[in-house]
C-alpha cells in the first residue's frame, strides 16, 4: 500500500453562522459555506455535514450558543468527525470555548486558507510570506492552543488540516519568539521588495509594458497566461492553484513585446492580514501598465466576484490602472448564455477563442491613458528627451542648472519609462 493510501484524510463538519448584527465580511450564507467546502477539498478534507445556525447576535462565549455546541458535539461523536471549520472568523477565546464543548479540534476560514497557501507556497517568497501571516494569526491565539497540535511542518507533510506551518512545536513558541520572527520575516520581505524593484527598473529601461492578470481564485489566469505566453505554468480546477507569481514575456504581431504577469487569486472574506503579507508580490499591480481582470463566466456567482476583484484593486491603490475585463470559460456556455457586458472580451483559454480580441484590448488600453508629467531629466540622461519627442507631446523643455525641466502628455507606457524621475508616490499599505 502506498503512502498516499495510507494518509487519511480529515472528516469535517463546516459551520455556518448567518447573523444580522455581523458585516458581510464576516457573516455566512449558502454561497460563503459551498466556497467553504471547496476549500476544504482543495486543502485535502471530506465534508461530512454542513450545519447552518440563524441568530440575531453571535453568543460572545461559543460563539453559536451553548445548545447549539451541544448538538453539535453529538453529531461530531457520531460521525467520527475529526475537525470542524466555521466560516466565520472566530476569536482566540471562542475558538477555545468551541473546542473544549465540541471535544473537536475547531478551526475558522482563515486558518483554513492559511493553511492551503502553507501547501501550496514552492517559492522562498511565497513560503516567506505565508509564514509571516501565518505568525500574525498565531500570535494572539498562543494561550491553550497548542494542547492538540502535533508537530507542524512547513511544506505540509501529513498534519491535519489546520496545523500546517512555520515549523514551531508547542513548547518552542512563545509571544517572543513570535514577534522576533514576524520582525525577521518583515525584513527578508522588504529585501523581496527591493529585489523586485531593481527587476523593475531594469525592465523600465527596457521599454516592454507589463500586463498583470487578475482575478477571483479559479477563474483561469495560469490557463490564461499558458494560451497567451506558452508558459507551462502548472494550472488545475482548484482553488488557490497560484500563489508565486509567474511572468513571462509574449511576442506580438501587432505591437511588439509584452510581459505577462500572473497573480494570486482573490476570494470572498479574503482575510486583511493575509493581503498585507502579500503585499510585497502584489506590489507588482501597482506597476502594471494595464491589468486583465479575468472572470470566470460560466460561474453563476461571476457578478458578486467580479465585485470582490474590484474593491481588492481599489484597496491595493490600483483603480486608476487601465483595466481590461476577459471573461474566460466561454466554451463552456451557449451563445445565448455570454455575457453582455460593455466594453469587455469574451475567450476560451482553453481553446484559444478570443485571444486575438483580448490582445486588441490590450493594445487599446495601452495607448489610453494619457499624463501630464513634469520631471527634471538630469543632462546625463538627455536621451529621454529624444523619447519623449518621438513617443509622446512635449509641452516644454527647458535647459536649467538643475538639468532639463520638461513637461509632457504621454500614455502609461511611456509614464513608466520615466518612472525613476517622477515623485515617489506614498504606497497604501506604507
Amino acid at each position: 500500500m502506498t503512502e498516499n493510501s495510507q494518509k487519511k484524510r480529515d472528516r469535517a463538519l463546516l459551520v455556518g453562522l448567518n447573523c444580522g448584527d455581523l458585516q458581510d465580511f464576516d457573516n455566512s450564507d449558502r454561497d460563503t459555506m459551498d466556497e467553504l467546502g471547496e476549500l476544504l477539498i482543495t486543502a485535502g478534507g471530506e465534508c461530512i455535514l454542513e450545519v447552518m445556525q440563524n441568530r440575531h447576535s453571535p453568543d460572545p462565549g461559543t460563539f453559536i450558543g451553548k445548545g447549539k455546541a451541544q448538538e453539535l458535539r453529538e453529531l461530531i461523536a457520531a460521525n467520527e468527525i475529526d475537525l470542524t471549520i466555521f466560516d466565520n472568523e472566530l476569536s482566540p477565546s471562542q475558538a477555545r470555548a468551541l473546542e473544549d464543548a465540541l471535544a473537536c479540534r475547531v478551526i475558522d476560514r482563515t486558518a483554513l486558507i492559511l493553511d492551503i497557501f502553507a501547501d501550496r507556497a514552492k517559492t522562498r517568497e511565497g513560503k516567506l510570506q505565508v509564514e509571516l501571516a501565518q505568525y500574525k494569526y498565531i500570535l494572539p491565539r498562543l494561550t491553550g492552543m497548542w494542547g492538540h497540535l502535533v508537530r507542524q511542518t512547513a511544506s505540509g507533510g501529513s498534519s491535519p488540516i489546520g496545523t500546517r506551518g512555520p515549523g514551531e512545536t508547542q513548547l518552542e513558541t512563545d509571544r517572543r519568539h513570535i514577534r522576533r520572527k514576524i520582525q525577521a520575516l518583515e525584513q527578508e520581505i522588504e529585501d523581496v521588495r527591493r529585489v523586485r524593484s531593481v527587476q523593475r527598473r531594469s525592465r523600465t529601461k527596457s521599454r516592454i509594458p507589463l500586463v498583470c492578470l487578475v482575478g477571483y481564485t479559479n477563474a483561469g489566469k495560469s490557463t490564461l497566461l499558458n494560451a497567451l505566453t506558452g508558459a507551462g505554468v502548472h494550472a488545475n480546477d482548484r482553488l488557490f492553484d497560484t500563489l508565486d507569481p509567474t511572468t513571462k514575456l509574449m511576442q506580438t504581431d501587432s505591437f511588439g513585446e509584452l510581459l505577462i504577469s500572473d497573480t494570486v487569486g482573490f476570494i470572498r472574506k479574503l482575510p486583511h492580514h493575509l493581503i498585507d503579507a502579500f503585499r510585497a508580490t502584489l506590489e507588482e499591480l501597482t506597476f502594471a501598465d494595464v491589468l486583465v481582470h479575468v472572470i470566470d463566466a460560466s460561474d453563476p456567482q461571476w457578478r458578486l466576484q467580479m465585485q470582490v476583484v474590484e474593491e481588492l484593486i481599489t484597496q491595493l491603490g490600483t483603480e486608476h490602472t487601465p483595466v481590461v475585463q476577459v471573461f474566460n470559460k466561454c466554451d463552456l456556455l451557449s451563445p445565448d448564455e455570454l455575457p453582455r457586458e460593455r466594453d469587455t472580451v469574451c475567450c476560451s483559454a482553453k481553446t484559444g477563442e478570443g485571444l486575438t480580441l483580448l490582445l486588441e484590448a490590450v493594445r487599446k488600453a495601452l495607448d489610453s491613458g494619457e499624463h501630464t508629467l513634469s520631471i527634471v531629466l538630469p543632462y546625463s540622461d538627455s536621451a529621454k528627451l529624444d523619447m519623449l519627442y518621438r513617443d509622446a507631446k512635449v509641452l516644454k523643455a527647458d535647459y536649467t542648472d538643475r538639468g532639463i525641466e520638461v513637461e509632457a502628455v504621454c500614455d502609461n507606457v511611456v509614464k513608466g519609462r520615466l518612472s525613476a524621475y517622477l515623485p515617489k508616490e506614498k504606497q497604501p499599505w506604507e
